[in-house]
């Protein structure tokens, strides 16, 4: 199957989330309620909405005659929404399958139809929250960390927090002239103060502790640990309620203190693995620290167990951003926070920094970063440490280091795609590219052509994790093989002759355009002929 197909398989396991939906539609679907829909998922950070497949698991899929011209319903949609929602038509299992991807709408504009802002609410389409629309109409305001605190103090800035970024900034400009600026000149310098008067940013990071409780009492970060999940009093609470540069050694020193190693052989020597990358946890903390929203009550949240760790902060993701984007989007919330940190190299940019996150997930063997209790009000990122595949670590110990170094964020993605037999999405098309460097480097192998290409690692992993035999049922067997299966399986079933799908059947590891190509060449060859002009065609041995 090609990778378009194996996409639409793998959007039907999953669960209807606010960004996807299905709708069996066989016959008809109203476009009133495909108005709606578009008009929720885009109020929701867009989505993609399926008609022709059922909407209970295990779904199937049904076919629909609905929207029959699409030009005509991509007109409508746009006229009634205001926005370009793309519309593709898909032939599956000899079913017609509509896929519509919608947009998410405007930064601070909620999208409305017939008067009513549409969002869902479980199965239902229902008329968009207080709070919600509040929330959107508030993205357009100013960056709130950029904001002036009308009472705060210079006195109310914390002279030793100030000291550290100082000392962080002049490590990473390499400028000694910053040793003597005054503490309000560096200030100045960095936009936390303004004609004198102080930011939310200077007081998130630099405030005192009595001026925090004072002015901005939930810009704090609570830090438990807890040996199990199971509820109760933690064994360790810290609540830091002061500027972030007093404490931001103290909590990863905290974290570090059971960051147990995990071993792993290779040969004659033994890797040691902390449970806990100190790179994804501390960049995990500065993207809540700089992407909260600060309007919000509630802390910034960090749960250490022996094995995960969980930072949730208060707002939700920014606008525009999803699980799915993540990586490729940016939009920082207080982006006075950011550029701060992207001075003193706590940040390379001032943006979303997850790809430093998930690279190190990959690397170590271990799960991606997890976004699935996230909500419109919690941001929840869960980081489990537990090493899932030592032999993709000997993989990439066998890769190289210097090889590694020169790999990007794509690459590390391209890699976990692979390995998990996951299909590589058509967005970013940075991906698909990637792919094809990965395929020239030979640590990725195609097999097959065209849109029914599949990829494996290549055989050095799978003989790293003493799996040949998986190695050769992935690679699948020789053309000539193939051909002999499809000839016997023919013969076989003389009587009654064989469908196109039964000999799909017979060599799952190709797709059906493949399938169809050998059985071209036999047909050349005269070893087997068909009967019928359609896709019910029989095929049988010999010539007809």
């Amino acid at each position: 199957m090609d990778s378009l197909v194996n996409e639409l398989y793998s959007l039907i396991k999953q669960r209807e989330n606010a960004h996807l939906e299905f709708k069996e539609a066989k016959n008809n679907y109203d476009s009133d309620k495909l108005t709606q829909y578009c008009c929720a998922l885009a109020n929701e950070g867009g989505g993609k909405l399926l008609l022709g497949i059922t909407d209970k698991i295990p779904r199937s899929i049904v076919g629909s005659h609905a929207c029959r011209n699409l030009e005509k319903t991509k007109s409508d949609l746009i006229i009634r929404l205001h926005l370009r929602i793309e519309i593709e038509e898909m032939f599956v299992e000899d079913k017609r399958v509509i896929i519509f991807t919608i947009p998410s709408r405007p930064i601070g504009v909620p999208i409305q139809y017939q008067g009513i802002y549409w969002m869902r609410r479980g199965e239902e389409l229902v008329p968009m929250t207080p709070d919600m629309l509040k929330r959107i109409f508030n993205e357009a305001e100013p960056d709130f960390s950029a904001q002036i605190c009308p009472h705060a103090k210079i006195e109310d800035l914390d002279s030793e927090s100030i000291k550290v970024f100082r000392e962080l900034w002049m490590r990473k400009s390499g400028n000694s002239n910053l040793k003597s600026l005054s503490d309000k000149q560096l200030l100045k310098d960095i936009g936390a103060v303004e004609d004198k008067k102080i930011t939310y940013a200077a007081l998130i990071l630099f405030g005192k502790p009595q001026a925090l409780k004072k002015f901005l009492a939930q810009a704090e970060v609570v830090f438990e640990y807890r040996s199990s999940g199971v509820t109760g009093p933690a064994q360790q609470r810290i609540e830091y309620t002061q500027g972030f540069f007093s404490f931001y050694d103290e909590l990863w020193n905290k974290i570090n203190l059971r960051n147990d190693l995990q071993h792993f052989q290779d040969g004659l020597f033994v890797w040691d693995i902390p449970t806990f990358n100190e790179k994804a946890i501390r960049e995990s903390v500065l993207n809540a620290v700089s992407h909260r929203d600060y309007r919000e009550a509630g802390s910034i949240w960090v749960k250490q167990y022996p094995r995960k760790i969980i930072i949730a902060s208060p707002g939700g993701f920014p606008s525009g951003i999803t699980p799915s984007n993540i990586l490729w989007k940016q939009q920082p919330r207080n982006r006075r926070i950011a550029d701060i940190f992207n001075k003193c190299g706590l940040v390379e940019r001032a943006g979303q920094g997850a790809d430093r996150i998930f690279e190190e997930s990959i690397r170590q063997g271990k799960s991606l970063p997890d976004f699935a209790h996230t909500d419109e009000h919690e941001v929840v990122l869960t980081l489990d440490g537990q090493i899932q595949d030592e032999s993709f670590l000997r993989f990439l110990e066998k890769i190289g280091h210097e090889r590694l170094a020169s790999f990007n964020t794509e690459d590390f993605i391209v890699l976990d795609l692979v390995h998990k037999d996951r299909p590589i999405p058509p967005t970013p098309t940075e991906l698909r590219f990637r792919l094809n460097h990965l395929v020239d480097l030979g640590i990725v192998e195609r097999i097959g052509k065209g849109r029914g290409a599949r990829h494996i690692l290549c055989q050095q992993y799978y003989t790293l994790a003493g799996k040949n035999g998986i190695y050769t049922r992935k690679r699948g067997l020789d053309k000539e093989t193939n051909k002999e299966l499809l000839v016997k399986h023919i013969s076989l079933n003389a009587k009654h002759g064989s469908k196109l799908a039964e000999l799909n059947q017979v060599l799952p590891f190709l797709s059906q355009r493949q399938v169809q190509e050998l059985l071209r060449e036999l047909r050349i060859q005269k070893q087997i002929h068909f009967k019928g002009q359609t896709k019910a065609s029989l095929w049988f041995p010999g010539v007809s």
